[in-house]
């Protein structure tokens, strides 16, 4: 696949363009925390662990037999989805279940499949 990187030939900024979009850019400090949120979906085993939450709550036990993996690996990437507030988690007496933290999460996973299933 060979795609041709395309540059601008012109010498003139646009400057109004550049103020308008200047304006409306989000405080570095916002888009930095987008970037971490987003990086926590570049991980299989974080995307498998979502995709099986979507049908279900489940425990670290069913989630690792699930996928091929023991505990250990399974708590700490849920550790990583729960500090993203991506999952959260309800005691039941001693066994510990987690599920989606809310609807956003579905939708942002729904919204990659459906950009990269346009893509192929």
């Amino acid at each position: 696949m060979n795609e041709k990187i395309v540059t601008c030939s012109c010498d003139v900024i646009h400057e109004e363009i550049v103020e308008k979009v200047k304006d409306s850019m989000p405080e570095d400090e916002l888009l930095y925390d987008v970037a971490d949120f987003f990086k926590v979906f570049g991980d299989t085993t974080r995307i498998k662990i979502l995709y099986a939450l979507f049908q279900a709550e489940m425990c670290v036990c069913d989630i690792a037999v699930l996928l091929g993996m023991n505990q250990s690996a399974i708590s700490h990437q849920l550790r990583v989805l729960k500090q993203a507030r991506l999952v959260k988690y309800r005691k039941d007496g001693k066994v510990v279940y987690y599920s989606l933290d809310d609807d956003h999460v579905k939708s942002i996973f729904d919204m990659g499949i459906l950009h990269i299933k346009e893509r192929r």
